[in-house]
């Protein structure tokens, strides 16, 4: 057994005389695993067995390396922040699982590690039986649970580095210190089936994986058929968590407590732009049968995670193929402060979608003639816009496979790489009617998501595919703005060729659409997705909003532009997400809503690059041009210029301060403790008034601890201390419809 250093007290607490009324096999029993219990209780008091490190990981997580400690009986997988402990015999499972820094014990029982459903049968994957009470996981008893012969069970072990699901082409600016794949440590365990199962030739392995500075564990299955003959994978769950639950109610008229304090998603993820809505159908929270003790008397605490497909996989493996399920993810929060653990979803993001970092300025061309397209180009390249799209409705044709419209293309992209920009464009997927035989088809009375849509598993989405992946090998273009993504419908239809009905459509069709989005994130190319697919490469989604609002007049688009930044990077990075600013007539609105001429609304148009650059979010600038004079060439490019300069802190974290609502002062402090400007007070004045007055601006999330150097772009504004709860006091002066921006070092 390893050694621990820094245990001050063990206290193992024995009834004599209960002992020796027991039957013999459970006394030896016990004598055999006695060193495993005082093990157990090491662990079971955090502060006692780990040195508590005392800096915060969302400033500083440099101390936090993730490992595996292996002991005779267990293995715990750590980084300091995040502990799992997994008991190796009778089987395999999970027995702690831990925040440290607060010393917080999240897991009340003990689980199988994963279930999966072969050829009609459900089987349990580790796991042990026999805890006498739900509520809590006493570390007396775990010695004491035993194995079920139905289950697969645990045979070895293997510790590595992480591996990459897939490729990250570097191509473009994004934050440079992101590793991919992350620094930590990976551990796959292995199973045989069940001692009397048929399924002899059949293997499992479950991996897991912990990162350097992260409280989160990654986990997923390997199912193979080593077999002579075929098997169907008919369901399976690959998270399996008793989780301490996050409240109770005692009536159960309308259950209405919370979830645990938990952030799971998964790269299974569709049909939203919401982390949690787009993994529902993955990602549940049960009541726990097995909790009889429970508050609730009809025992529907949602405290049971289960991590398992709605519909499928159905996946039929043929001697020699194996089937890799979505990975799982979960970060353990260390408070509940919606600030701060939204902080955590955005540094997990970081970590396993660093492409989500990549940035770009974009300019939306409203047309794909080539003049007008050369025109976008050289004004993009001019003002500092380092991608063009050729948007929706610009008359762009991705499905034209002819040599020609090819040729026609890389034309395009060789321009603009000459000019060092970027191009790419729109197609629409899922929602549109392609026709019978090849739309999705539901029972009667069902609706796809979208109102009609196409089956990707069909002849024509086969196809639509293959022009796709052709498109991008020969055109030079590299982007795709890919509108109505798969959202998961499903299909019943038994003639598509690839799928065989019901059961399987969701998870091929879903395979078919990510595995070109891994793809695309191999060559670099960018993907503008209104939909959650940051985990199998997607870079960007909308940061929410009403697209009819771009019809509302300029004046109450510019506050609707600060509340809706505001609103959406909670839990997205602010690179996550993109904006509107319609430069031309979007959704009706007429002369009051739009911006042509540009020149004319010169300060509506700096009002709303500013509302977005500031926050480091890049907007959808639809238009024929950028600029119409040189005085609004001027006033982009200095924009653009400005936001480059200041880009390591304004493409940081978004502290919320004050919502935008029109009648005061608004303002967010951009926030990155590993920069140069550790922070940036972006004050916007909505009101036609100069407004002045001292502002209370929390610093600690800068990683600045003593003093702080002020400055604006014009003056530096000297050194300021900061009070112990990590505060300054501001004064601001921002002129009416105007904006201000405070940097400190």
């Amino acid at each position: 057994m390893s050694s621990f250093h820094g245990i001050t007290d063990i206290r193992v607490s024995f009834n004599i005389l209960n002992f020796l009324e027991w039957p013999i096999m459970q006394k030896k029993s016990l004598v055999s695993t006695i060193t495993l219990t005082i093990f157990i209780f090491l662990f079971s008091f955090p502060e006692q067995s780990f040195a508590q490190n005392s800096t915060d990981w969302l400033i500083d997580a440099t101390p936090y390396s993730a490992g595996i400690e292996e002991h005779q009986d267990s293995l715990v997988i750590t980084n300091g922040l995040v502990r799992r402990i997994i008991k190796l015999s009778p089987n395999a499972a999970t027995i702690a699982l831990d925040e440290i820094t607060t010393n917080t014990s999240l897991l009340r029982g003990v689980k199988p590690e994963a279930e999966i459903t072969i050829n009609g049968t459900q089987y349990p994957v580790g796991g042990l039986t026999g805890q006498p009470n739900y509520a809590f996981l006493r570390p007396e008893w775990i010695p004491l649970l035993q194995n079920d012969s139905s289950t697969w069970h645990f045979t070895s072990y293997e510790v590595s580095k992480p591996i990459a699901p897939f490729e990250w082409k570097r191509i473009r600016h994004h934050q440079q210190s992101l590793e991919w794949p992350p620094n930590g440590v990976h551990l796959q365990m292995n199973y045989a089936p069940p001692y009397q199962s048929e399924l002899k030739k059949v293997q499992i392995e479950i991996h897991y994986e912990c990162y350097d500075g992260l409280p989160l564990i990654a986990k997923w299955m390997v199912v193979m058929n080593a077999g002579s003959t075929p098997i169907i994978v008919d369901a399976f769950a690959t998270e399996i968590i008793a989780v301490t639950e996050f409240g109770s109610s005692v009536e159960s008229r309308e259950y209405n407590v919370s979830a645990p304090n938990l952030h799971v998603e998964t790269d299974y993820a569709f049909a939203s732009m919401v982390a949690s809505d787009a993994n529902h159908h993955v990602v549940h929270w049960q009541p726990d049968p097995d909790y009889h003790s429970q508050v609730n008397y009809q025992k529907l605490t949602p405290c049971l995670l289960k991590v398992s497909p709605e519909i499928g996989p159905s996946q039929t493996l043929q001697p020699g193929q194996s089937l890799t399920t979505y990975r799982t993810f979960v970060l353990i929060h260390d408070r509940y402060d919606r600030e701060r653990n939204g902080l955590a979803i955005r540094r997990m993001y970081r970590k396993i979608a660093p492409w989500s970092t990549e940035n770009p300025l974009m300019m939306h061309a409203r047309f794909a003639d080539w003049d007008r397209v050369k025109l976008a180009i050289d004004q993009a390249a001019n003002v500092g816009f380092e991608m063009v799209i050729l948007t929706f409705g610009s008359g762009f044709e991705i499905e034209n496979e002819s040599p020609e419209y090819l040729d026609k293309m890389k034309k395009y992209a060789d321009y603009a790489h000459s000019k060092g920009v970027e191009i790419g464009g729109y197609s629409l997927l899922a929602s549109r009617s392609i026709g019978p035989g090849e739309n999705v088809v539901l029972p009667d009375g069902e609706k796809p998501v979208f109102g009609h849509s196409p089956c990707i598993e069909s002849n024509w989405g086969k196809d639509y595919f293959r022009k796709l992946y052709q498109f991008y090998e020969q055109t030079g273009f590299s982007l795709l703005e890919h509108d109505g993504s798969y959202p998961g419908d499903y299909c019943i239809s038994t003639s598509h060729p690839g799928h065989s009905g019901y059961a399987d459509s969701r998870w091929n069709q879903y395979r078919t659409i990510s595995d070109f989005y891994k793809w695309c994130r191999g060559r670099g190319i960018y993907l503008n997705i209104p939909d959650y697919y940051y985990l199998t490469g997607g870079n960007k989604c909308g940061m929410g909003y009403r697209e009819t609002n771009w019809s509302l007049p300029r004046a109450e688009q510019v506050i609707h532009t600060r509340q809706n930044i505001f609103d959406g990077t909670w839990e997205k990075l602010v690179t996550m997400g993109w904006m509107f600013v319609p430069l031309t007539e979007y959704h009706g609105g007429g002369e009051a809503a739009t911006i042509e001429p540009l020149d004319e609304h010169l300060d509506h148009y700096s009002l709303m690059m500013m509302s977005n650059l500031s926050a480091g979010v890049q907007a959808c600038y639809r238009g024929p041009r950028l600029y119409d004079t040189d005085r609004t060439k001027k006033m982009v490019k200095n924009h653009v210029a400005w936001y480059k300069k200041h880009r390591e802190v304004l493409e940081g974290d978004l502290i919320h301060l004050r919502r935008a609502d029109g009648r005061d002062l608004d303002y967010w402090l951009m926030v990155n403790p590993d920069g140069n400007e550790k922070g940036a007070l972006v004050v916007f004045n909505p009101t036609s008034k100069m407004i002045s007055k001292s502002l209370q601006v929390p610093l600690y999330y800068t990683g600045l601890s003593e003093t702080t150097s002020v400055s604006t772009d014009t003056a530096e504004l000297g050194t300021i201390t900061l009070d112990r709860e990590y505060h300054v006091k501001q004064m601001v002066s921002v002129p009416a419809f105007g904006w201000k921006v405070y940097f400190y070092q």
